[in-house]
């Protein structure tokens, strides 16, 4: 989807594109296994991939993306914000991420809030920004961030959750995205169970997945 203007009403959403590269990977660590989730999804789905949601019956990213705004203008977010998260997402998939897997990471870390604390994972690395990634940026308490800010957020999140990715085949499929997000999350991987949490959270990739169909917390 390609879109000319930056989308920086409450009401409307009309995202932009942008010219500048993304930078190559960061160096991955596990990612922060505390989330700011409000709450459980309503169901627990285990096992191996196959058992979660297929790709087929996921929303579209507009969809997802607008049914989750009053979530963000929850945290504090102002319109400007939320508008560059979007415009954020769009820029970050450019290296290969679904914008959908990207935003429902971000809604289960932080709830789009970009002033989210930082936090530190039980291995006493900072986790922070947005996508609560080790190595990452944060503006705890901070709103009506710039563009820049936002994307930084927004960009070394899905560069760490791409390394995951490419561990587990880097492709558009459930068996590549539900491990990824396991390990993004915990740092390791029981493939034939993706709720073990192996102390991390167990719902991890049931909350994702669900968030991808429509749930919204």
């Amino acid at each position: 989807m390609q879109y000319s203007t930056i989308f920086l009403a409450v009401a409307s959403l009309v995202p932009s594109t942008f010219a500048s590269p993304i930078a190559a990977p960061a160096v991955v660590h596990p990612a922060n296994n505390n989330t700011f989730s409000a709450a459980a999804a309503p169901r627990f789905i285990s096992g191996p991939c196959g058992n979660f949601p297929k790709i087929s019956t996921w929303l579209s990213f507009e969809d997802m993306f607008n049914r989750n705004k009053n979530s963000m203008f929850s945290t504090g977010d102002t319109g400007e914000d939320v508008g560059r998260i979007w415009n954020a997402v769009i820029e970050a998939a450019k290296i290969g991420v679904d914008e959908r897997v990207i935003f429902g990471i971000i809604m289960q870390e932080s709830h789009g809030n970009v002033g989210v604390e930082t936090t530190i994972s039980p291995d006493g690395v900072p986790t922070a920004g947005l996508m609560q990634c080790s190595g990452c940026q944060g503006f705890p308490g901070q709103h009506g961030l710039s563009q820049d800010q936002i994307t930084a957020m927004v960009r070394g999140g899905t560069q760490h959750f791409k390394a995951n990715l490419q561990n587990w085949g880097n492709a558009l499929s459930e068996c590549s995205i539900y491990p990824a997000l396991r390990e993004y999350n915990s740092g390791s991987v029981n493939p034939n169970d993706l709720s073990d949490g192996r102390g991390a959270t167990a719902s991890y990739v049931s909350d994702i997945s669900q968030r991808l169909t429509g749930w919204v917390d």
